[in-house]
């Protein structure tokens, strides 16, 4: 039970890696078009430019912090508070925006805004999973005692 539930956390360490460069390297690849389509939004167009370089490079040193073991509990942080920050930003979008502005790259653009927010809550449920498994796995209560 204990080897099935460490390859499954190492699964979704993964899957969270691959998600940000991902969708980091498909941002950069076209990079001028993700930060105007930044400027479009509602919320975000005072910041465009920063929130384009700082997501980009956000996801891709987030990512890097999940490929080693001193740094993944903070990395698993990051990537919930970026998760959290990305699906209330469709949240706002979807109900309170009169203009749904589309900033995703690849596979993730082809999602409607409702399931990219399905998706994102998805994502975060399982990421908050994780860091509460991580943490009982190195918490020890009498760590003062030893």
């Amino acid at each position: 039970m204990r080897k099935i539930l460490s390859i499954s956390k190492q699964a979704v360490i993964y899957f969270f890696i691959i998600l940000f460069v991902y969708t980091a390297v498909s941002k950069l690849a076209d990079f001028e078009n993700f930060r105007v389509q930044v400027a479009q939004s509602p919320l975000l167009s005072a910041f465009a430019t920063f929130i384009a370089y700082t997501t980009v490079i956000g996801e891709l040193v987030i990512a890097l912090m999940l490929c080693f073991q001193k740094s993944r509990i903070l990395g698993l942080y990051l990537f919930l508070g970026f998760m959290t920050a990305f699906t209330v930003y469709i949240f706002l979008i979807l109900n309170y925006s009169p203009f749904v502005p589309c900033s995703c790259g690849g596979v993730l653009e082809d999602l409607g805004w409702w399931e990219h927010l399905w998706f994102n809550g998805g994502v975060c449920f399982l990421c908050v999973l994780l860091i509460l498994t991580e943490q009982s796995s190195t918490f020890n209560p009498f760590f003062f005692y030893v």
